[in-house]
């Protein structure tokens, strides 16, 4: 199963890289698979020091930004417990892990990865379209090199109408700061930006 979260890594000066990233979990999240590219930030780092944490949170706005490397101001974080690590202190839990594999033979990596550590910060809000909506359209925005932008705009239009009905402040404003860069992106390629 794949679950979207936020992972948090350092490298050897402890500088933290903050990533949304998909692996592949376990039922009891134990042991996870990430597939980050080697061009990424979170495969160096963890190339480097082993180590890191996984975020479960229900904060859109963070990962919305996290997703295209912009997170304005540097969100509150405190030291992992078991690991060289930070852990994001608006995440719902996290879980701090360790590398045990890596497999960098191909362009995305396989980093097999066994949690050492877990912790619980707050309930996780629910079931909401508009969050949902919004994880979609993060995850759309770190594709626009490669998928084609006419789908990319025809998804974020389909994906507007649940963040209208569903959404609250922070969905409203993760999904426009979203469609803000997908946007930029059409103009820099010399075509005209979707207004939605």
């Amino acid at each position: 199963m794949i679950l979207e979260g936020i992972v948090t890594t350092i490298d050897a000066a402890g500088l933290v890289n903050i990533a949304p990233m998909g692996p592949q979990v376990d039922d009891r999240t134990e042991r996870f698979t990430l597939r980050p590219y080697q061009t990424s930030t979170t495969y160096l780092n963890l190339k480097q020091v082993g180590e890191g944490v996984l975020h479960v949170t229900d904060d859109v706005w963070m990962l919305a930004q996290a997703a295209i490397g912009r997170i304005e101001p540097p969100p509150e974080m405190f030291s992992a417990r078991a690991v060289r690590g930070q852990v994001l202190a608006n995440s719902c839990r996290w879980h701090e892990f360790r590398v045990k594999l890596l497999d960098d033979r191909e362009e995305r990596t396989t980093i097999e990865c066994e949690v050492v550590h877990t912790g619980r910060l707050r309930d996780f809000f629910g079931f909401n379209r508009a969050k949902h909506a919004v994880v979609e359209a993060a995850i759309l925005a770190t594709r626009t090199e490669f998928l084609p932008i006419a789908e990319i705009l025809a998804d974020f239009k389909r994906l507007a109408v649940l963040v209208q009905k569903t959404g609250g402040e922070q969905e409203h404003r993760a999904f426009q700061f979203l469609l803000d860069h997908v946007n930029r992106v059409v103009a820099n390629m010399g075509q005209s930006p979707n207004r939605e």
